[in-house]
């Protein structure tokens, strides 16, 4: 199985997380999110699409991050739910992929 494939315990941290099961974009846009907060914490709005700004919109809706190119803050909620979702995603890539 690939790197950054979606499958039913990718979901299953996502529903725990945000209460919600998430898309491929959303899931590739997480790694982005994660290395911008280690990183110079500030979206580069050249290295984000259509789609991924409305799920920044989503994550900002819910409370789970602020700003963008500006600068860039994450809640502590949203470090766990990332690390989570990398570490089945990324590192660990176990499941049977639902794509």
């Amino acid at each position: 199985m690939g790197r950054g494939t979606l499958t039913k315990e990718v979901q299953e941290i996502a529903k725990k997380h945000i209460g919600r099961e998430i898309d491929r974009t959303e899931l590739h846009l997480i790694p982005y999110a994660q290395y911008v907060m280690v990183n110079e914490q500030r979206l580069d709005p050249n290295k984000i699409t259509g789609d991924e700004r409305k799920i920044l919109r989503k994550w900002k809706d819910a409370g789970l991050v602020e700003g963008g190119a500006g600068g860039f803050s994450i809640t502590e909620d949203f470090w766990d739910f990332a690390c989570d979702i990398l570490w089945q995603a990324y590192v660990k890539r176990e499941g049977e992929p639902i794509e």
